[in-house]
């Protein structure tokens, strides 16, 4: 096989890549099949961008980059929580019908919906529905005595009765607070708050609490038109010795979405293993992957295959079994997560790697704003949600400054405007990846087969009815070389910026992906 055909590109030049990423474009915004399975993009809307001046990211300076997330080809936003709380991050609400006043108004976040539906981008917004915060007019009422209307909205217990549970035996993977039990000013009875005492539980044995929440949801998917929902700590609902009411409950809730809008799109945070997981899907139809996202964590930062696809495979054989329509969340890093590419040392070509595997395999893959420049992260929290670097300090009015950032400054990150003039930029590698996701339904539908290489390269093949894709790897810093002939390959479709070599053995650049046919 002398002479592979370069079939779609190898791209060495901006005009190639521009031409290349407007025909992807453009197929893309009339493919009505893409979503669920398109690429969402995770906001948060404090870091985001600034429509007043005031250094706070809102929902009128993220209606304005609407554009921009058309262009990188996003199908879909997931907002961290947007609602009325006394926290930064807001994952404490006290009031489930508002927009925070810093954010702007609920007329501004329907012209939001209205304006991302009219670009064909979905909505999904955080619903924070295991707690509330202690400031919220339920919970203040609740701690002024035990004959409060709201006292069982709450769980409540006599000090005795748990001092034997009043911290954990150790943390969680989505916690590290170590103390169930908490004191109420004024009261004898502690209340349980698994994450703090500033979030206290919500109690779902009172019928009236799971309406409370179900009215919740069901405000916003039928008077704001979002289109779907992110249940943050989904597994926490009851206590894990009561993982069967959670997962009842997920139905019960589950059914009355589906009921007022029947394609919602609900994807649960679950921590833990995939038996553990599994029971969720009962009543939400996607799950984050938390086994995928420390998976290729692994596999990038030491550039050994330990069977990521495999692992993959195996997972989604086991949760298809209770869910016939599961959709994968895949994610290399989000808001609680160190950022990937601070978790290599600042290697670049590493963090745009994870990126080309994550947007070609199944499911629906995730983009934390900010990956798509290189910006990076490390905790504590504040240090992972940094503001977005639109342009350099002083040249734009729309980047925030509610926060100094420590991890992406002016000097670690090139921002936005310089990469998007250069073809070879981090933001152009997102773009492209995003985009031949949009154009082929093989990447998004096609069947997951893994195949058995050398330990320094990922394969697997994107196989439908027509096609079979065969979507290389290189993990490692060395040209890697892999016969074709043996795959089965006869031409390489796509590849980014990077030639490679055109003989029986192809040539692989460092840290470079292939696809062939």
């Amino acid at each position: 096989m002398q002479n592979i055909k370069i079939f779609a590109l190898v791209i060495i030049s901006s005009l190639v890549l521009n031409s290349c990423n407007k025909e992807v474009k453009e197929e893309a915004k009339t493919d009505s099949k893409v979503w669920p399975y398109g690429t969402m993009y995770e906001i948060f809307v404090q870091s985001f961008a600034d429509s007043n001046g005031d250094g706070i990211g809102d929902i009128k300076g993220m209606t304005s980059k609407l554009d921009y997330l058309q262009e990188l080809g996003i199908q879909g936003v997931w907002l961290m929580p947007i609602s009325p709380s006394p926290s930064y991050h807001k994952y404490d609400v006290i009031d489930y019908y508002g927009i925070h006043p810093d954010y702007g108004t609920m007329d501004d976040f329907k012209t939001f919906v209205k304006e991302a539906h009219s670009r064909n981008i979905k909505v999904v917004i955080d619903l924070v529905i295991n707690h509330t915060a202690s400031e919220h007019p339920w919970f203040i009422d609740a701690a002024s005595g035990p004959d409060s209307k709201y006292r069982d909205y709450y769980v409540w217990a006599n000090l005795d009765s748990v001092k034997d549970q009043l911290s954990k035996k150790e943390i969680t993977l989505d916690s590290d607070n170590i103390t169930q039990w908490h004191q109420a000013e004024g009261n004898e009875e502690v209340y349980y708050g698994f994450f703090w005492g500033g979030m206290p539980d919500l109690n779902y044995d009172k019928p009236e609490v799971r309406q409370e929440m179900i009215k919740a949801g069901k405000f916003w998917l039928e008077e704001v038109d979002v289109d779907g929902l992110r249940l943050d700590a989904a597994r926490h609902i009851y206590p894990d010795d009561q993982a069967e009411d959670s997962h009842a409950f997920w139905v019960e809730f589950g059914d009355a979405m589906r009921s007022v809008k029947p394609d919602v799109y609900m994807v649960g945070e679950v921590w833990g293993e995939p038996e553990d997981v599994g029971p969720y899907l009962q009543g939400l139809p996607s799950m984050f992957n938390f086994d995928f996202y420390h998976g290729i964590q692994k596999i990038v930062k030491e550039e050994y295959n330990y069977g990521l696809v495999k692992d993959l495979i195996n997972t989604q054989k086991v949760y298809q079994k209770i869910q016939d329509n599961y959709i994968d969340a895949i994610f290399v890093n989000n808001h609680d997560q160190n950022r990937l590419i601070s978790n290599v040392e600042g290697n670049r070509e590493k963090s745009k790697l994870s990126a080309a595997i994550l947007l070609t395999l199944p499911g629906m893959p995730y983009i934390y704003y900010g990956d798509e420049i290189g910006m990076l992260g490390q905790k504590p929290d504040p240090e992972i949600r940094e503001p977005f670097l639109w342009d350099y300090k002083g040249k734009s009015d729309d980047r925030t400054y509610w926060m100094e950032a420590v991890n992406s400054t002016d000097e670690t990150v090139i921002p936005l405007s310089v990469q998007k003039e250069d073809p070879s930029s981090t933001y152009s590698f997102f773009k492209y990846w995003v985009q031949l996701r949009n154009q082929h339904e093989i990447l998004r539908f096609g069947n997951l087969e893994a195949l058995s290489l050398s330990e320094n390269l990922l394969g697997y093949a994107r196989v439908d009815a027509e096609n079979r894709w065969i979507v290389l790897h290189n993990l490692t810093g060395s040209n890697q070389s892999v016969n074709v002939k043996e795959l089965g390959a006869s031409e390489v479709l796509y590849t980014f910026n990077k030639k490679i070599e055109e003989n029986d053995m192809l040539e692989l650049p460092p840290f470079s992906s292939v696809i062939l046919q």
